[in-house]
């Protein structure tokens, strides 16, 4: 079943998984097998006046709707490409005199859009709304209570003289949005900043080394005027060869997790028991867990002990982290390796978030040295343990590359810059701005490189000059939280 633009996936139904997406064709590692907008999305609550509420991209200053006082937009061109969705939301919150949750937001205008051309299939979609799964049935006491609520909300919410639906149908949608809602991220892709629903993603079942990958594209909206003009939508691409009549993958959790706990997660985020190979064969579990080999191998006891002392200090650290504490944060991480070191396996999964938040953290008080340390600790034990072409992997590497350059490391730094690039090549494509950001940092290593092996000493100097004379860029300060996830639970 192919329908406008999706021609080269077909949805067919997987054994104990349901329906699941195949390919029609052959596709290599970076290829877009389809791009696809939202059918319906929404900025954050916490967000909604520094994101763009077409485009999601961050912005300094944003022009805010003069009528509802509620909504943003980088200028008229997204204020018009947003009216159709936003006309009616826009009368609903001067009438209800706020605006509603996040949650409340996506369920009306998904109702308006069904309102608009009914709930059969939308062009360019391969299964109608009607028919994506929610899960209600499988919910818990306290996601029921949730629901309950969201619906009572949004019935104060929705407008009398629109379309009524009934209450089943208003539970779908919000099971749809439990279980479906994909996590939209700023143009930079390093905060999560809404939340909307593509019905063909949707049909993508997850695996734990997964051969496609997405990335949220937030399109080009200043080319408006030219053959150049792309609007909002995520990219499903290629992270392998795919062969025609292979089933299109995705992950739905970082792999960065012990089978175990990865299952666990599934289970209760997305109500199934995963049968990946990976999964059923506990593959990398063993240097995931691993510990110090030789004469001095440490007991059970020991790496036991150690194990629960880095979930204690990692307790810790999001304590600190959240109190703006980096300096406490970094001597728990220090004294966290320096138990750990002794005791666990460079690969082992307590000692790699430590390094990474070390690092991170490091490298935003501007101690590069050490943080060029841990990240490229941090990097070797990553590349042992994440598919090569693992867009996690890639942003990781980006960063070390990039501390390596402030702590004046430019052969490593360039290797790691080089690394990093290839991979989003593939995982976000040349056009994203991360990849095109990372492409000028390669040009710009790659000169300094040359200039390094031809004299040292003078490479220094004019370094030491440039920096003098240029305001000292400060890293972004650590966030909080992890990278966005692909798809968007409501904890």
């Amino acid at each position: 079943m192919t329908k406008g633009g999706m021609e080269s996936v077909e949805v067919f139904t997987t054994e104990g998984k349901g329906r699941g997406l195949k390919a029609q064709k052959e596709f290599l590692p970076g290829d877009v097998i389809f791009a696809e907008p939202a059918y319906a999305a929404v900025v954050f609550d916490s967000l909604t006046h520094v994101i763009c509420h077409t485009c999601f991209k961050r912005q300094e200053k944003l022009h805010r709707c003069g009528q509802c006082k509620f909504a943003y937009y980088c200028d008229r061109t997204c204020q018009r490409a947003a009216w159709v969705n936003h006309k009616n939301e826009c009368s609903a919150i001067k009438r209800h005199g706020k605006a509603p949750s996040e949650n409340i937001r996506l369920a009306a205008r998904i109702m308006w859009k069904i309102e608009r051309e009914g709930s059969g299939l939308s062009e360019g979609c391969l299964v109608s709304i009607d028919e994506l799964q929610n899960h209600v049935e499988s919910f818990g006491e306290e996601e029921k209570k949730d629901l309950r609520t969201d619906v009572e909300s949004f019935l104060e919410f929705w407008p009398p003289h629109c379309q009524q639906f009934g209450m089943q149908f208003i539970s779908h949608i919000f099971g749809v949005i439990s279980c479906n809602g994909f996590t939209l991220s700023d143009q930079r892709g390093l905060q999560a900043v809404g939340v909307g629903i593509f019905p063909n993603l949707c049909q993508a079942n997850h695996d734990c080394w997964p051969n496609c990958t997405v990335v949220f594209n937030n399109g080009n909206h200043e080319a408006v005027r030219s053959m150049f003009h792309t609007q909002m939508r995520i990219e499903l691409r290629a992270l392998s060869k795919i062969s025609p009549g292979d089933e299109l993958t995705v992950s739905y959790v970082d792999f960065l997790n012990v089978s175990e706990e990865r299952r666990r997660q599934l289970k209760k985020q997305y109500y199934f028991d995963c049968a990946c190979e990976h999964c059923k064969k506990q593959v990398k579990d063993d240097l995931m867990l691993a510990v110090k080999e030789g004469e001095r191998k440490p007991s059970a006891d020991t790496v036991k002990e150690v194990i629960q002392f880095s979930k204690d200090t990692l307790e810790k650290i999001n304590k600190a982290r959240m109190e703006g504490l980096y300096h406490e944060v970094v001597k728990l991480c220090r004294d966290c390796l320096k138990k750990q070191e002794p005791v666990l396996g460079d690969t082992n999964i307590y000692l790699l978030r430590i390094l990474s938040i070390a690092s991170e953290v490091l490298s935003y008080l501007q101690m590069f040295e050490e943080a060029a340390d841990y990240a490229k600790r941090m990097v070797d034990g990553y590349l042992k343990i994440y598919h090569p072409n693992n867009a996690q992997l890639g942003m990781a590497v980006m960063r070390a590359g990039v501390t390596h350059w402030h702590a004046g490391l430019i052969e490593v730094g360039h290797g790691l810059i080089c690394k990093a690039y290839a991979i989003l090549l593939i995982t976000h494509g040349p056009s994203h701005p991360i990849t095109k950001d990372l492409e000028v940092m390669r040009v710009q290593t790659e000169m300094e490189l040359r200039m390094f092996q031809q004299n040292e000493f003078m490479y220094y100097k004019m370094r030491e000059a440039a920096l003098k004379n240029q305001k000292i860029q400060v890293m972004p300060e650590p966030s909080n939280e992890n990278a966005p996830s692909l798809f968007h639970k409501k904890e």
